[in-house]
């Protein structure tokens, strides 16, 4: 450690240290625009300039490294001039268009200038005009021309993203931020360029004159997305969500969102909300209110209990629904005595797991692994933060293989924007031969008997993950979601976990959803010869539930799903939107992750509760309240819950899931598997669920775009 003074108060810092790490371990601010603590320093604003004793002029804070008995003074006249300096020069071509600007309220040039600035310029000459740029729907760059060149969000790209999208080109006057030969900007992330920049130059396109800051209310919640449990900020007015932002979590999202996190409000005011009950009478939707269409549904479900048995009575549950829903639909069903329930529509195999699956480490230490083995995922697309933090752990001298599919990715480190030292590319029917070629080569170097004999010697490829895997120190092997829906999962995850215990690697899922831990831990799954999602979607349910899902585009038979529903006598949808229209019979509106308080469970099972940001639209309702009321209605006992908060106690879930529970162990025998006859679907990013499928600004990206052509070439096909 080094001390040193800081405006006469004595500082230990690490050796290695910039006196603007000093400044913020003291709690004093120094001013700064191109400094962020989560990239590298570039030292080209010089807005924070300080006075060093000893030294023959100001020296930028971030870009000065500390030294034993150093004196620093920011606060001293030479220092406090210097930045007034700085101020004045960056205000030269400034455009004075505050009062119209999206960022005014939360602009750190304008705070800034306020304390630093002058009252009039002595800048008589014309100011340069930078032409605007279309870079895609997600991003504007209308304003270029209030730019400061402090090149965040070109680090940002770079660093953090993994993609360099955006470059400076050009010198001096005529230097600009610009993407290069007409490209859009299209990474997962690119939202969080908005959040860095720190003027007005780079907005949200699809916030862009919307609304003002002042008049926003902020309030925390947690996404509802993929298994990361992102911190969010939701701001709102008039009762609408209008924007959303990163809340910082150093465990969890850190300061970053993905662009689905940020940007799928969007369909939360969008024209497919479903806001009043709807019964299909006549082949005709007719709206009527809640009494008539919970007494229908429950009348319904009494009449085929009857007629053909618990048994034929089933329920369809999203992973992203909340923990509290979950928990009363698996008590809904079991109340009406059928223990057919299942969040598991992707999986193309449904064997009892023996415990809660789970990443099988933290989501912080991700970014500290030096060996990494991704089995079955397009991680960059699949877990954009868990990419992020692979992305760190490589850029710290960490090593990545991976085993894929062409399906999934054809060129793996350009498809993860980051260094992959060696992979696999098979189809994904042959992934088992290829962990277990990994096996063997693992058997060949420390003499364990491999858990299934080959005749051929190992691969190259698998030779060399082998060697990696048997090297370092922090490791992990993750399985992704097509290896999680593999129709060989619990074989894949034998292998994985006979390879984690030779290398001391954890062993553990991405997992798909925001609660897919969660929908484990409630028990959203068959028990006691209960049938499964595979089993319930092929046609033998007389009365089905469909909670929060749309298993034409949520399951793994695609669209056959719809034909197997419409056999049903009866298919009771509650959803936030209206879907499921060609085979459901009622319509339920249920409120979306805005409207109601809830928690997920992210994939290190973190137990995150939130509460609603705005009132629900129309005569939505929060879906755990439909099902109590639902349950009362059919005279189930056990459901006198008053709160949210009453319902998550009753699922034992504390702050984070008992670890006795989290369990990634496999019963399978893998030495006569019979290979997958299908391989598991591939959902695009902004596919995953009936939110981000809603979002027009998504849909419009271009991962939005090739989704929706794939899909219709298959429907060509």
């Amino acid at each position: 450690m080094i001390e040193i003074e800081l405006d006469g108060k004595k500082v230990e810092v690490a050796e290695g240290s910039m006196v603007m790490h000093a400044a913020d371990k003291a709690g004093t601010y120094i001013p700064h625009f191109c400094y962020h603590k989560k990239l590298s320093i570039a030292a080209n604003c010089r807005m924070c300039l300080v006075e060093v004793e000893k030294a023959p002029k100001p020296l930028p804070a971030c870009a000065t490294p500390v030294t034993q008995g150093m004196i620093v003074r920011t606060k001293s006249d030479k220092a406090v001039k210097a930045q007034q300096a700085v101020m004045e020069f960056l205000l030269i071509n400034h455009p004075l268009d505050c009062p119209i600007c999206d960022q005014g309220g939360e602009c750190q040039l304008q705070d800034l200038a306020v304390g630093y600035g002058g009252s009039s310029s002595r800048y008589e000459e014309e100011k340069r005009v930078i032409f605007h740029k279309d870079v895609g729907p997600l991003i504007s760059m209308e304003e270029m021309s209030r730019c400061i060149h402090c090149t965040r969000c070109v680090r940002f790209g770079q660093e953090v993203a993994g993609v360099m999208e955006l470059g400076m080109s050009h010198r001096g006057e005529h230097a600009e931020i610009e993407t290069f030969v007409g490209e859009s900007v299209d990474s997962e992330l690119s939202g969080n360029m908005i959040d860095l920049c720190p003027v007005g130059a780079l907005t949200s396109k699809p916030f862009r004159f919307s609304a003002r800051t002042w008049e926003l209310s902020r309030r925390k919640s947690i996404s509802p997305h993929d298994s990361t449990g992102a911190n969010l900020i939701v701001q709102v007015k008039s009762n609408r969500v209008m924007r959303v932002l990163p809340f910082e979590n150093e465990e969890v999202n850190e300061c970053w969102i993905a662009d689905r996190d940020r940007f799928s409000y969007e369909a939360l005011n969008g024209p497919e909300r479903l806001t009043q009950p709807m019964l299909k009478q006549g082949g005709q939707w007719q709206q009527v209110d809640w009494q008539t269409a919970l007494e229908y549904v429950a009348n319904g479900l009494k009449q085929i209990k009857t007629d053909h048995g618990a048994e034929s009575i089933g329920a369809l549950v999203s992973p992203h629904s909340t923990l509290e829903e979950l928990h009363l639909a698996k008590l809904l069903v079991q109340g009406l005595g059928s223990n057919n329930i299942d969040h598991r529509l992707r999986h193309l195999e449904f064997a009892p797991a023996d415990g809660v699956r789970w990443l099988g480490t933290s989501i912080a230490s991700l970014s500290r692994l030096q060996r990494v083995l991704v089995v079955g995922s397009n991680l960059r697309k699949d877990h954009p933060l868990f990419a992020l933090r692979i992305r760190q752990s490589l850029r710290k001298g960490g090593v990545l293989h991976a085993v894929t599919s062409p399906e999934l990715l054809a060129d793996v480190a350009e498809g993860w924007a980051m260094p992959v030292a060696g992979s696999i590319i098979a189809p994904a029917t042959d992934w088992l031969d290829a962990l277990s070629d990994i096996a063997a080569a693992i058997g060949a170097s420390t003499g364990a008997a491999s858990p299934l004999k080959r005749d051929q010697d190992p691969s190259d490829g698998a030779k060399a993950i082998a060697a990696s895997l048997l090297g370092g120190e922090r490791k992990a092997i993750l399985l992704g979601n097509s290896a999680a829906h593999h129709g060989n999962a619990s074989a894949l995850l034998a292998i994985a976990n006979w390879i984690g215990e030779q290398t001391g690697a954890s062993v553990g899922y991405l997992t798909e959803a925001a609660n897919t831990v969660g929908a484990q831990f409630v028990g959203a799954v068959p028990k006691d010869g209960g049938l499964d999602a595979g089993q319930m979607l092929s046609g033998k349910l007389k009365a089905a539930l469909l909670l929060n899902t749309e298993p034409v585009f949520d399951s793994a038979v695609g669209p056959a799903a719809a034909e197997a529903l419409s056999q049903a006598q009866m298919v009771v949808t509650l959803s936030p939107f209206k879907s499921n229209l060609e085979f459901s019979d009622v319509l339920l509106p249920i409120a979306p992750f805005s409207e109601t308080p809830g928690s997920f469970v992210n994939a290190e099972g973190r137990v995150q509760s939130f509460h609603a940001v705005a009132k629900p639209q129309g005569e939505a309702r929060p879906g755990w309240k439909v099902l109590r009321v639902l349950a009362n209605l059919l005279g189930l006992g056990g459901f006198s819950f008053e709160t949210a908060a009453d319902v998550l106690a009753d699922t034992g879930a504390g702050k984070s899931l008992p670890l006795e529970r989290l369990a990634n162990t496999s019963s399978a025998r893998i030495d006569n598997v019979q290979p997958a006859a299908a391989s598991p679907a591939v959902v695009g990013i902004y596919q995953l669920d009936p939110i981000v499928r809603r979002a027009p600004s998504l849909q419009l990206t271009a991962d939005g775009r090739a989704a929706r052509e794939a899909a219709r070439q298959e429907v060509l096909a």
